[in-house]
C-alpha cells in the first residue's frame, strides 16, 4: 500500500467555527435598525414640535385619544383633522377660513370646496369648544359633519349607552342641551340659513300607532327650541322637518344608529 504511488492522496479538510457568528452574525443589524427607527421617530417629533402651533399639537394628542370621535369622513380627516401647518394660510389665500373669528366662504356657496372649507372650519371650533372639559369632550362622538347638496350638514345621533331622548319621547337627556349650547355658540360665526331634520328607528309594522312621523318632527322640535334657548337667533332658522324612519343610515332600520338629528348650513340657493 505504502508503495504505492497510483494511490489518490487524502485531502483533510479543516472548517473554523466562530462561535456566535463573529462579523457575519445578524443579532447588530437587528439592534441598528430598532436604533435607526428610534431616531427617526425622535426627529418626527423635534419637526412637528418645531412646524405646529399649540392648536395643532392639541389635534394631534386628540388623534391619539380614543375618547374622542370627530368628523369620519370628508375633508378636515387625519391626525390634525386637516388643521396642518400650511392650512390657514392656504385657507386665507383661498378667500376662506377663520376671520375676526366668524366662519364663513366667500364666493358662491354652492360651490363644493367652499362647503369643504367650511366644513373644515366647522370641525375646528367643534374640537376646540369641546376641548375645554373632559365632559365637553364627551359630546363630539355624538357628532359627525358632512357635505351635501343642501350644504354643509352636522348630524348628531344616539349612542349605545348614550341616547339624546329617553325612549320613544322628545324628552331631551342632559346631554342634548349641551349638544345645543355647542352648536349655538359655533353657529353664531356662521351666516347661513339653517335647516333641521329629525330622523328616528323603524318600529314594528305590527304597532297601530307607529309613532314615527310626530317623535321625529318632535324631537326636530326640541332641538330647535333648546339651540334658540342657548342663543341662536330665530331668524337663521329656515325649516324644521321630520322625517320619520323613511331615510335609514343604517342597515338594520331598527338600529338606534338611525335615531338622529340633522343640522344643516343652507346654500344660499337652497
Amino acid at each position: 500500500m505504502a508503495g504505492n504511488k497510483n494511490a489518490a492522496p487524502v485531502i483533510i479538510k479543516r472548517k473554523k467555527i466562530i462561535a456566535g457568528g463573529g462579523h457575519h452574525g445578524g443579532a447588530w443589524k437587528v439592534a441598528y435598525a430598532d436604533f435607526v427607527t428610534a431616531m427617526m421617530a425622535f426627529f418626527l417629533l423635534m419637526w412637528l414640535l418645531g412646524a405646529t402651533n399649540e392648536k395643532q399639537r392639541k389635534g394631534v394628542a386628540n388623534y391619539f385619544n380614543p375618547s374622542v370621535a370627530m368628523s369620519p369622513s370628508g375633508a378636515g380627516d387625519g391626525v390634525m383633522g386637516g388643521n396642518t401647518p400650511m392650512a390657514e394660510r392656504t385657507a386665507n389665500e383661498s378667500g376662506t377660513g377663520f376671520e375676526g373669528g366668524r366662519i364663513h366662504a366667500e364666493g358662491p356657496e354652492s360651490d363644493t370646496a367652499g362647503a369643504q372649507a367650511q366644513k373644515e372650519a366647522v370641525d375646528k371650533a367643534l374640537a376646540a369648544y369641546a376641548g375645554e372639559s373632559l365632559t365637553m369632550k364627551q359630546l363630539l362622538p355624538h357628532v359627525v359633519t358632512r357635505v351635501s347638496d343642501e350644504g354643509l350638514v352636522i348630524e348628531v345621533f344616539d349612542l349605545d349607552d348614550r341616547p339624546l331622548f329617553y325612549p320613544d319621547t322628545a324628552d331631551p337627556k342632559l346631554v342634548l342641551p349641551q349638544i345645543a349650547r355647542m352648536f349655538a355658540v359655533v353657529l353664531d360665526k356662521t351666516p347661513n340659513g339653517i335647516a333641521i331634520n329629525g330622523h328616528v328607528r323603524s318600529y314594528p309594522m305590527t304597532m297601530i300607532d307607529n309613532p314615527v312621523w310626530r317623535l321625529s318632527a318632535a324631537r326636530a322640535e326640541a332641538l330647535r327650541d333648546l339651540m334658540q334657548r342657548a342663543g341662536l337667533p330665530g331668524s337663521r332658522l329656515q325649516r324644521v322637518t321630520g322625517h320619520a324612519d323613511r331615510k335609514p343610515v343604517a342597515p338594520d332600520p331598527m338600529s338606534i344608529r338611525n335615531n338622529r338629528l340633522e343640522i344643516i348650513l343652507l346654500r344660499k340657493n337652497r
